[in-house]
């Protein structure tokens, strides 16, 4: 009933505001009969009379008064709230929602971010960082981050960063103790740091490439983490070897409280991108997102 009622109360309304069916048929672009048959049957349905016609007026009854003074005003809202959709098509506004690693929000995201926002105040941006690899479809992102091996198909990918690499890394103290492996199989003498994964089923498997071989090492310690973070303060604070990306650890490494192992088999590799829907249509909030985040090096 509400579908079939919604054009005839706009027919009505247009009526009784310009109390004639002449001065409303031009209005709304209908010719006068149709005008008067979608009143009539609006009327027929509700069992109601809602305007009274003269041969010079025509007037709202009691009950079409009623209806012109609670639901016009909401029919109004409506078509305010529809002109200012309109209107943030081409205007940055509203809220884009990302999924990402940490590392990649904290050193990456955030710093291309922050001095672009300040320009777009009706620009919001929530940021959920999360090492699970969302369904950005499924939750409702917008967009996620990743790394160019982990996107998924079917997804638009846009590189934001540049190629880096994961390092091993202990303390000078560490390496003193228990000494410096020479190849990938020599980590499981070593304490090492763990870091555990959902996407990965569990604990991190470390991984490792030099002249067009591929290895993975399953290491064992101490201490096992959730976040990159802890990982390398452990490091530092001589627990044993850390995996980690190379920008977290490159100033620890050049003050000196860290030392990079096994460099030759730590090739660089693609590093994140920004992935959407192929069928996303941009809007202006997100364009400002997308330009920002893109890398240009």
């Amino acid at each position: 009933m509400l579908r079939e009622n919604m054009a005839d109360l706009l027919s009505f309304i247009a009526v009784a505001q310009e109390g004639s069916f002449t001065r409303a048929a031009a209005q709304i672009g209908v010719s006068q009969s149709a005008l008067s048959h979608s009143v009539r049957a609006l009327e027929q349905r509700l069992g109601l009379r809602l305007l009274t016609r003269t041969t010079r007026k025509v007037s709202p009854t009691a009950e079409g008064q009623r209806v012109l003074e609670r639901i016009a005003p909401s029919f109004a809202d409506i078509e305010k709230e529809l002109w200012a959709l309109i209107e943030t098509k081409d205007r940055p506004a509203g809220t884009i929602r990302m999924t990402m690693l940490d590392h990649s929000a904290e050193t990456l995201v955030w710093p291309k971010l922050a001095p672009v926002l300040r320009n777009y105040p009706e620009l919001k941006v929530e940021i959920v960082t999360d090492y699970a690899l969302a369904d950005i479809v499924g939750d409702r992102f917008d967009a996620g981050v990743r790394l160019g091996e982990q996107v998924s198909e079917g997804m638009i990918a846009v590189r934001i960063g540049p190629d880096f690499r994961m390092l091993v890394v202990g303390s000078p103290a560490y390496l003193a103790e228990r000494g410096t492996p020479s190849v990938p199989q020599d980590l499981t003498g070593h304490d090492c740091i763990n870091l555990r994964l959902p996407t990965h089923g569990g604990l991190y498997a470390w991984e490792f490439e030099k002249d067009g071989r591929e290895m993975r090492v399953r290491v064992d310690g101490q201490m096992t983490f959730n976040a990159i973070g802890p990982v390398v303060e452990a490091a530092l604070s001589g627990y044993g070897l850390g995996y980690a990306p190379e920008d977290l650890v490159l100033p620890h490494i050049e003050a000196g409280r860290l030392v990079s192992v096994l460099e030759d088999w730590c090739p660089p590799f693609p590093g994140y991108y920004l992935y959407y829907p192929h069928r996303r249509q941009h809007s202006a909030a997100f364009s400002v997102i997308l330009e920002a985040l893109r890398h240009r090096g």
